[in-house]
């Protein structure tokens, strides 16, 4: 088995995985805050990482039906949220390539 490569992120604001504390996403990548998770709030971000992708599967969520990955910390392997692979409703395309975090698994650094 491998190394496990970690990318760390500079900046003031930094959501970090509850679990084991590994950076996860930068605040400047926050899309919006008005998404709901499996857990309760949830962010819509550009970009997150140190994170691992589950099987593709289509999921009816509240905006309807989409395509999307489960993603997990790729250091202690919780489930953080998904990432919006493919949306049907053309009023919901503009999710596609983006990631949905769970509030309920993130800590925040650095406010």
């Amino acid at each position: 088995m491998g190394r496990l490569f970690i990318e760390t992120l500079s900046g003031p604001k930094i959501f970090k995985c509850r679990c084991c504390k590994v950076d996860t996403a930068s605040h400047s990548e926050i899309v919006s805050k008005e998404y709901q998770g499996r857990y309760g709030r949830a962010y819509l971000f550009n970009n997150v990482v140190n994170i691992s992708l589950g099987p593709i599967e289509e999921r009816q969520l509240i905006s309807g039906l989409h395509t999307v990955s489960d993603i997990y910390c790729s250091s202690c392997q919780q489930i953080l949220g998904w990432k919006y692979e493919k949306a049907y409703e053309p009023s919901q395309k503009f999710k596609e390539g983006l990631y949905i975090l769970e509030k309920e698994r993130l800590m925040k650094e650095g406010w």
